[in-house]
């Protein structure tokens, strides 16, 4: 999965600030799909209605849980966007109006497969991975390392089939795509993923910390 985004969000002065603000995160949302049509020429339709709702419903969620970035801060962010996408996925704002005529070059490359099978998961995938690079460019200095299975057909068949069946599975597979360990039981649940479990055996319970 190119980053096809990574470079201009980590352009953006905090980041990680920006985008729980509703106007910086619909423009890089809708900036991400343009840089999806740019390079494999696959045009969408972005209900902005819709997209407001996930920001809403997002920033509810991951506010109610923002204690546990003190137990692991790198963790909690790609814990958010699992929960960002979550809901792109669950709610939908993204839709396919066009595509190249098949045998027809896009614009820079071929189109990968996981991108042909489901375009509107590619930019939501592809705008929250994009996201995490970012921000953990601009906080700690590296970019994590995709798996391969991030690429591979047979993962986003199950990925699709899924998070249609419960949404929440898109943490685990953002996890997963992440090189890092999923919670396939419950995997929205910020407690028992594996890096939370370690620093709460070290850490005082985030209920102790407080909401704050």
């Amino acid at each position: 999965m190119d980053l096809l985004f990574k470079n201009e969000l980590a352009l953006v002065p905090d980041l990680g600030h920006r985008l729980r603000q509703l106007r910086w995160f619909r423009a890089t949302y809708r900036n991400s799909a343009r840089a999806v049509t740019a390079r494999y020429g696959i045009r969408f339709d972005i209900d902005e209605k819709k997209l407001t709702r996930i920001f809403l419903d997002w920033v509810e969620i991951v506010n109610a849980q923002k204690s546990y970035a003190r137990l692991d801060r790198a963790d909690f962010i790609v814990y958010a966007a699992g929960l960002a996408l979550k809901e792109l996925i669950r709610q939908a704002p993204t839709r396919v109006i066009a595509t190249p005529a098949a045998g027809a070059a896009a614009p820079e490359l071929s189109i990968p497969e996981i991108v042909r099978f489901w375009p509107e998961g590619f930019v939501h995938t592809n705008f929250c991975v994009c996201a995490i690079a970012a921000v953990f460019e601009q906080e700690f200095g590296t970019t994590p390392e995709l798996a391969a299975c991030a690429d591979d057909l047979r993962t986003w068949w199950s990925y699709r089939e899924n998070t249609a069946e419960m949404p929440a599975y898109a943490v685990a597979y953002l996890d997963r795509f992440l090189g890092a360990e999923p919670n396939w039981l419950a995997p929205d649940a910020p407690e028992e993923r594996s890096a939370m479990q370690r620093a709460l055996s070290v850490q005082p319970k985030p209920n102790a910390i407080g909401h704050g």
